[in-house]
């Protein structure tokens, strides 16, 4: 599979990595808007994030992954192209260990040494960063990203769009709200409703659009 990478940060070198390790893929660009204009070279597709339809023209047989850590600029430029998901590669390093029964959505990257058990369901576009453990019959929505060596064990539901910090442990049977972030460190307890933040052991709201801010 051929892979133009749509931004050249941090987190795409990651990607560009599980690529390079690969042998059904091959990256042969990235979009990024440090470029102007569209060109194709020996070091192969460069141009703006606009310019992936021209990426299309040029290789019919291209797939993207969005390479950006951030939740909301990943859905906001998936949502700005309008590419069918079918046009998102699914890329998972391999040392991740994935039961067969997980299911895995499109544009998704499993980083190295994950572990994904049993009936777990990964949605869109989500990041499930290195050394995680994602527990049996979890279910983790479009847009999440999960950060290194966060443990999330049974029956744990992740709605859209929620970042959850490294080292993060959420324990059975919680839910968290879309577009919550969890800070690092943090041991979920209860579950924590839509658009918070929460931080610490066990895990407290300090701020949201019900509750006010009472610390950092």
């Amino acid at each position: 599979m051929k892979i133009v990478i749509i931004g050249q940060g941090g987190h795409s070198k990651v990607i560009n990595d599980i690529i390079s390790l690969s042998n059904e893929h091959e990256i042969i660009g990235y979009l990024d808007d440090k470029y102007e204009d569209f060109s194709i070279t020996n070091k192969g597709i460069r141009g703006p994030i606009s310019a992936a339809f021209k990426a299309i023209e040029y290789n019919k047989k291209i797939n993207f992954v969005i390479g950006i850590g951030n939740n909301k600029t990943r859905k906001e430029i998936f949502e700005y192209l309008e590419l069918p998901l079918e046009l998102f590669a699914t890329l998972i390093h391999q040392s991740a260990i994935i039961s067969p029964n997980v299911k895995i959505g499109k544009g998704t990257v499993i980083m190295a040494n994950t572990i994904i058990n049993s009936d777990a369901y990964i949605g869109h576009h989500s990041i499930i960063n290195s050394g995680s453990i994602i527990e049996h019959d979890n279910r983790i929505g479009d847009f999440v990203h999960v950060s290194p060596n966060a443990t999330l064990t049974g029956n744990v539901k992740i709605d859209k769009g929620v970042h959850i910090g490294a080292g993060t442990t959420i324990i059975p049977g919680i839910q968290v709200g879309e577009s919550t972030i969890i800070g690092a460190g943090a041991t979920v307890t209860k579950n924590i409703p839509a658009n918070c933040i929460a931080v610490g052991v066990p895990a407290k709201i300090i701020s949201s659009n019900t509750v006010k801010k009472v610390g950092v």
